[in-house]
Formats: C-alpha cells, structure tokens, sequence
C-alpha cells in the first residue's frame, strides 16, 4: 500500500524514484530535461517525465505539478562541480534553477523537500551559494541544517543499501515547520555523519563482490582492455615489481611518478612553474637518483616509453601495500594511470573515465555500474550506446545513500514530520 506521493525534479534515469518507491512512496510527476534520460526512466518506472521545468514554475507554478508530501531532485550540479566553472548561482543557465525548486514549495508546501548535489556546492569556494541555500529554504518554512550532510554508499553496509562506491554527495533535507520555527531552530546537526555506519569497515568491500562472471557479459570485447592498453600496464607492472624489490618490499611512494621526469636534474627554468609541479619534480628527481640503475635498466626494456602517450608515462599509485597493478582498479586519466585497491571504486562519473579491474583485464559494464548505484538488477537501458548509459549513471543519485539518509531524517525528527505527514513516518518506519 502506497503510503506517500513524491515527485522527482531533474529525475535522471531514476535514482530517487528507485529509493523513494523502496520506501513504500509513489512518484506523482516528474521532471526531466534530457530526453534520452527520459526514455530510460519512463521505460523502467512507466512514468514519462516533464521536460523543462523552468516554462512549468515561472512565473507561476502548472497545474500540472500535483500536491506531494516528498519534493526531492538532485539539482543540476554544474554550477557547483569541480570539474566545471563553480560559478553557483551566477551560472545563469542552471545555477538558478534551485529557484524554481522554491517555486514549487512556495505554492505546494510538501512536507518534505529531499535534495542531492555534489560535495563541492558545500565547499569553501560555494559558501555564498550555500548559505543561499539554507536561507531561502528556512524562509519557506524548512527546518534544515547549515551543516551540511555529506554521505557516501561506500560508508553503508551491503544489507543498508551500500555499495563499494565513494561517492561522496551533499544531501539537503528539510522539513516543514514554518518560516518561524525554521529560522529559531538553526542549531541542529546534520542529518548523519559523514563516517561509516556502526562497526562497518569500508576495508572490508572488495568490487569483485559486484561483478557478474565473464562468461554472462555479452559481447565482452567491448569492454577488455585493447593490446597497447594491456601494454602500458605491463610496462608499469614490471616497474612496481622490480621497485618494490629494491625498496625491500615496502609499498612505492604516493606523490605521481613522472617517467619523462626520471633525470638527475630538474629541469631548466623549473623555477617559473607552480610550486606543487616543482615539489613533484623534486620529488621525482629525487626517487631517480635513489633508484636510478633500477629505473635505468626498466625504461631501457621499454624502448623509454618512446612509443607511450604522455600520459601514460605517468603512474598515480594509490594502492598502498597491493602486491600488483593487476590486482588493482585503475584509471587512465590526463594526469596518468591510477591504481587504487579492489576495495571499492572511485565515484562514477559522468565522462569518460570507467574504472577497470585489473584482475578482469576490462572496464566495469553499464550493468555493474547500475548496481554500484544501487539500481535493481532488472533495470534496463533500452537501445543507446553505452556511453550514454555510463553518462547518465554518472549524473545520478545513489539510490542505496538516498533511502539512508531519508530513513534517518524521518527517524531523528519523527516527532515534526508526524505533524505534518503522519503517512510519510508510518510508511518509512517500516524500513529502520
């Protein structure tokens, strides 16, 4: 029995209706301006989003935006990401649609608004933007934090919904209380601790937990690992193994290894770049002449890397005491190859840079990404490349994080919403 009705702004493929509908909730309307991301959640929760919600909430808020108890979206984080121009709100394309989510609680009053955005919109570089925020929600009436609630899947155990993951986002959520009320109560924490839940261990997650045998992949050699790829780790393989020998075992430094920067000498006019360029030459200037006949005999069987791109003459070893790169889950970005221990992976992303397993020799698939969101092994993409899938996989929420964070609200303030949406607490209460 349906217990609550929410709607879901800027849905994506549906990370929140996943996590809201597990908590016994019914979507009533939602809103998405990507129409491919659109087809996928109308093909897996068989409601077909609202496109623009700017024409549907200004000036005036549609008809078609039902009564709701739960308003929750997870905003358009551009404005605010690091891998964008962090303009906030004076991105005046998206920066300012979290004024037409006021819109909306303004002329609805939910008694619940649940909202996502990356970690950064809570960073020092957004604390304007931020307390914007909280100030406009607490003018409408929202009892929220200004301490922001950070949370990760990897930070949950698998039974609550976690997942080997990081993924750290910013959670806002707030509860009707009045304007009054909102702005004399502004002393309450966040709504969880950005640590792991009881006596978990996130040490303790190994991605080969989520992945589905090799033989059950159709159509695998899309995502192995291609013969100059296989190569470049080979060739840095060979250097963590005849390195760590010659360090008698102990694991390799953290600061990036430069292959082009192994010399004796910095180089000339080095003094005119960044400090932290100069500080990693140093250091790798200095890790060269410790290890210089080592590294010498290992760049001469690798013809110098002559024939690597210059970006995979760079190793970011991040495994700490992993015995092989092979063992490890690992990048190729800009900045070099990165390995990092199978425990968990690094946050999806919504460009191109899938993890792969080093154990597997290939990227994780678009159906393991959707369970490392949280997503229902049954959900479904329909007919589009993988890139877009990866693409909007890397846009979403995690389900397995939504639904705690939620939970753990209702819980904290039970009292509160029980006076506003008794329904929403006889509904979630089933889940703690």
């Amino acid at each position: 029995m349906v217990s609550f009705r929410f709607i879901d702004l800027f849905a994506g493929i549906g990370g929140f209706h996943s996590a809201l509908t597990s908590l016994g909730g019914e979507c009533v309307w939602a809103s998405e301006f990507d129409s491919k991301a659109a087809e996928v959640y109308e093909l897996n929760w068989g409601l077909r989003p609202d496109g623009d919600i700017v024409p549907l909430t200004d000036p005036v808020v549609s008809e078609k935006i039902p009564q709701h108890d739960i308003l929750c979206g997870g905003f358009p984080c551009q404005p605010f990401s690091k891998s964008g121009k962090q303009q906030g709100f004076k991105d005046s394309t998206r920066g300012t649609l979290f004024f037409n989510i006021c819109q909306i609680l303004e002329a609805r009053k939910p008694s619940i608004v649940f909202l996502e955005n990356v970690r950064n919109l809570a960073g020092p570089r957004q604390k304007d933007t931020w307390e914007t925020i909280i100030s406009e929600l607490r003018n409408l009436g929202y009892l929220v934090s200004s301490t922001p609630t950070v949370f990760s899947p990897h930070l949950l155990p698998k039974e609550l919904g976690g997942s080997p993951q990081v993924r750290e986002r910013v959670f806002i959520v707030g509860i009707y209380v009045g304007s009054e009320k909102a702005n004399s109560m502004v002393d309450i924490g966040p709504v969880v601790p950005n640590l792991p839940v009881g006596d978990f261990d996130p040490q303790n997650w190994n991605i080969n937990s989520f992945l589905i045998p090799d033989s059950k992949i159709k159509g695998i050699e899309k995502y192995e690992l291609s013969d100059n790829e296989i190569r470049w780790i080979d060739a840095w393989e060979d250097f963590v193994q005849v390195i760590r020998v010659a360090n008698g075992g102990q694991k390799l430094p953290g600061f990036p290894l430069w292959a082009d920067h192994f010399k004796a000498r910095l180089p000339s006019g080095y003094q005119k770049l960044p400090q932290w360029k100069i500080d990693f030459l140093v250091k790798n200037r200095d890790f060269y002449i410790e290890h210089r006949e080592v590294v010498d005999d290992w760049k001469e069987r690798w013809n110098q890397l002559e024939d690597f791109p210059p970006s995979r003459r760079k190793l970011e070893w991040q495994a700490q005491d992993s015995k092989t790169l092979w063992e490890c889950v690992m990048h190729f970005r800009p900045s070099g190859i990165r390995a990092k221990r199978a425990t968990y992976v690094p946050a999806l992303v919504a460009i191109t840079q899938t993890s792969i397993i080093g154990s597997r020799r290939r990227r994780l698939t678009p159906h393991e990404a959707k369970l490392l969101q949280g997503l229902p092994s049954t959900f479904k993409f329909g007919v589009q490349p993988d890139s877009a899938s990866y693409r909007q996989l890397g846009n979403g929420v995690s389900v397995g994080a939504a639904a705690y964070v939620l939970r753990e609200a209702i819980r904290t303030h039970q009292e509160l919403v029980n006076d506003v949406s008794p329904n929403v607490v006889n509904s979630i209460s089933q889940h703690w």
